[in-house]
């Protein structure tokens, strides 16, 4: 059951591209999937070690096995700007699940997630044990308790990762930012640090191949990505927001992340197949 507030999104397999797009050869596929599989199985593996391990250790240790599955799947990660080390919420528009690898190969957080990614199967019980935070989107009632969680985290020192579009995009047009989780850092007192996530192929050209939008399931989007040609995923660091409140934040928050990844004016032929919502004004 979902409820008036529940996200949506429109984009779907009309904002992805079409089949006669570039792709890997098979066997470049396969080996890419195989060397996703392999690490995986040695995330499972190594999620022991993690709970073990505190400090500059464990950061080094997670963020190597997050860049080396984005290397698994032949994707060129450039990042520019420094994230900070401690008390800090971190939001950015949601597109895919590299969404998530992305944040965790610059700096080791936990994460605001959808309940559902707790069943999922080895992705969950590692999204678990490494501190994931959860939300009930079809709740409402259980809203106020995970803002709470997500503020006592935040006090307590953590950087935590925020989706608070709460649903996928495709990237080319995004949803406004929900501001439930903008109070978390304001009861903590804590700043929120935006950051752009653009994908591009190897020309450089905007891309939604990693978009997981409408009713696909995550091996599809899987196997988009092992099959992208030259994907690139660019990693910016946007300045800080400190003060103002929790409307005037997520405003703030996504107008800076749309400025960065200018999906609403690069992008005119794509508005009518999800038109974004229009840009708020700079607060």
């Amino acid at each position: 059951m979902t409820h008036p507030w529940f996200p949506d999104s429109p984009c779907g397999p009309g904002c992805l591209p079409g089949p006669g797009s570039p792709r890997a050869g098979t066997h470049l596929v396969v080996l890419r999937l195989s060397r996703a599989v392999a690490l995986l199985l040695l995330g499972v593996a190594l999620a022991v070690v993690f709970a073990l391990l505190r400090g500059s250790l464990r950061t080094a240790l997670v963020r190597a096995w997050f860049r080396a599955l984005l290397r698994a799947f032949g994707v060129r990660f450039v990042v520019r700007g420094e994230l900070g080390s401690s008390g800090c919420l971190v939001v950015t528009d949601h597109v895919s699940w590299l969404d998530v690898v992305a944040l965790m190969a610059v700096r080791p957080m936990r994460l605001l997630a959808k309940i559902e990614l707790r069943a999922w199967p080895v992705v969950g019980p590692l999204a678990t044990r490494v501190g994931t935070l959860y939300i009930d989107r079809e709740r409402l009632s259980a809203l106020p308790a995970a803002i709470g969680a997500l503020a006592d985290a935040l006090r307590g020192g953590a950087v935590v990762g925020a989706f608070p579009e709460g649903t996928t995009w495709c990237g080319r047009a995004s949803g406004r930012y929900r501001p439930a989780v903008f109070q978390a850092a304001l009861d903590a007192g804590v700043p929120v640090r935006p950051v752009a996530l653009r994908f591009r192929t190897g020309a450089g050209e905007p891309t939604t191949v990693a978009a997981f939008v409408g009713a696909a399931t995550l091996l599809d989007s899987v196997l988009a990505v092992a099959r992208a040609r030259d994907l690139v995923v660019e990693f910016e660091v946007l300045p800080e927001l400190a003060t103002g409140s929790r409307a005037e934040l997520a405003r703030r928050a996504r107008h800076a992340v749309a400025r960065a990844t200018s999906a609403a004016e690069r992008h005119p032929a794509h508005r009518h197949r999800c038109a974004p919502h229009p840009l708020p004004s700079a607060a």
